[in-house]
């Protein structure tokens, strides 16, 4: 008689599929030549353009200090614009330029592609309820919805 196995955790299961999820991300957006962390910034930008460097990190959970180098990668690459802050000039506005937001269309793509493999096993109504308990387990944790909490630990790159 075979022995039973010891059933994993939900926690440990969650873990597992996202730490999948996330290398495999990882994998699709390289191809589009872009880091994690540069796409959680450009789709915050793109969800909040006009905000301030200081605000961005902010709401990344990031010093403004680690965030600047991203700023700088992407601005280089023609990717966002820094713009004087018309309210305080002190500040620069960050916001997609013509090409940012053309490439934010191709990472919509990746991420729509990479959404059907990760959940192709289940059926659409399991996907919405999959969706809504880990929305609720995020929101519990306090997590801010869209932001992943790497960059609070400064693990994304």
């Amino acid at each position: 008689m075979e022995a039973k196995r010891p059933r994993l955790g939900s926690a440990f299961l969650l873990a597992q599929v996202g730490a999948h999820a996330a290398q495999r991300f990882t994998e699709r957006i390289a191809e589009l030549d872009l880091t994690p962390a540069q796409v959680g910034l450009l789709r915050l930008v793109a969800m909040r353009p006009g905000q301030s460097q200081q605000t961005l990190a902010k709401q990344l959970g990031t010093p403004a200090t680690r965030l600047v180098p991203l700023v700088d990668g992407l601005e280089k690459r023609g990717l966002i614009e820094r713009r004087r802050n018309a309210e305080d000039r002190r500040l620069y506005a960050v916001e997609l330029s013509e090409d940012g937001q053309a490439l934010m269309g191709r990472v919509a793509q990746a991420g729509a592609a990479h959404e059907r493999t990760m959940t192709a096993v289940l059926t659409d109504d399991e996907r919405d309820v999959l969706h809504g308990l880990l929305s609720r387990i995020a929101e519990d944790q306090g997590l801010t919805p869209g932001v992943h909490p790497g960059y609070a630990r400064g693990r994304l790159s």
